[in-house]
């Protein structure tokens, strides 16, 4: 399995994504600069976060523009496996690979703190390692992060569990807008999106900055080892709409997830 990890002027996140990939988890990992044509045969592809090209315009703007998001686009359409990250997400709506878009926080501030989050769905490879209403800390750092879009199309995004994390209080209740526990005003609390097809996830917290143990979390870990372990249905996925049929991207319920581990390459490769 190969990890790409996109670069574009202004990421900030590339190389602890690249870390935690890498020498945590153990996978085949490369950089993507922004003017590639090609995911250099990338199985997953992560969008870091940071402040891509300034953050001019809009966040995420004109990097939805570069020629690499061509190829990822391409990946995402095959049902091949997406993960956007702060700034990466903002880069998926701004591409149209995800719905919605981001406002500026509600408190017209930058906030960077650990956050709460509740699970609600454990069926897509990046949080089979979860159980279904677990709530899990993670940190975030950004200034647009104010997930909206119209009251219709909140509702279809509910209708279609697209949905995958929310902010919550530490005891799992939702975090609304107005609520303290809600950093930044998003509509229904959201955090996370995924895709229609389960294989394109959005988020604003950071896994990749609570993937191990000296960062006082590690409740990142089980959704990027998720998404590395999901790479194998992605291809199932894939050969299934090359044959004109393309369900949606699941996790295998088939038996409980086995909670995540760290290989023994892990440690040696620091």
């Amino acid at each position: 399995m190969r990890c790409g990890v996109v670069v574009f002027p202004g990421s900030n996140c590339d190389h602890d994504a690249y870390h935690v990939f890498k020498h945590v988890l153990g996978q085949d990992t490369v950089f993507l600069w922004h003017q590639d044509e090609t995911l250099k045969g990338s199985d997953l592809v992560v969008l870091p976060g940071g402040f891509a090209y300034g953050d001019y315009l809009r966040a995420g703007a004109l990097a939805a523009l570069s020629p690499v998001m061509a190829a990822v686009r391409r990946h995402a359409e095959a049902g091949g496996i997406v993960l956007g990250i702060c700034n990466g997400f903002q880069v998926l709506l701004e591409a149209g690979l995800l719905p919605g878009a981001m406002r500026r926080n509600a408190s017209l501030r930058f906030q960077c703190r650990d956050v709460h989050l509740r699970v609600e769905r454990t069926d897509l490879p990046f949080t089979r390692h979860y159980r279904p209403g677990q709530v899990v800390r993670m940190p975030i750092a950004h200034a647009e992060g104010n997930y909206e879009d119209a009251a219709g199309r909140l509702d279809d995004l509910e209708a279609g569990r697209q949905v995958v994390f929310r902010y919550a209080a530490p005891d799992g209740a939702p975090a609304l807008p107005e609520s303290p526990w809600n950093p930044n005003g998003s509509a229904r609390g959201i955090a996370g999106i995924v895709n229609a097809g389960g294989n394109v996830l959005g988020m604003m917290p950071h896994p990749e900055r609570c993937a191990e143990e000296i960062l006082g979390s590690t409740d990142g870990l089980a959704l990027l080892q998720g998404a590395v372990e999901g790479v194998g249905r992605a291809a199932a996925a894939a050969a299934g709409a090359r044959a004109g049929s393309s369900p949606p991207l699941r996790a295998d319920s088939s038996a409980a997830p086995s909670p995540p581990s760290r290989p023994a390459a892990t440690r040696a490769a620091r």
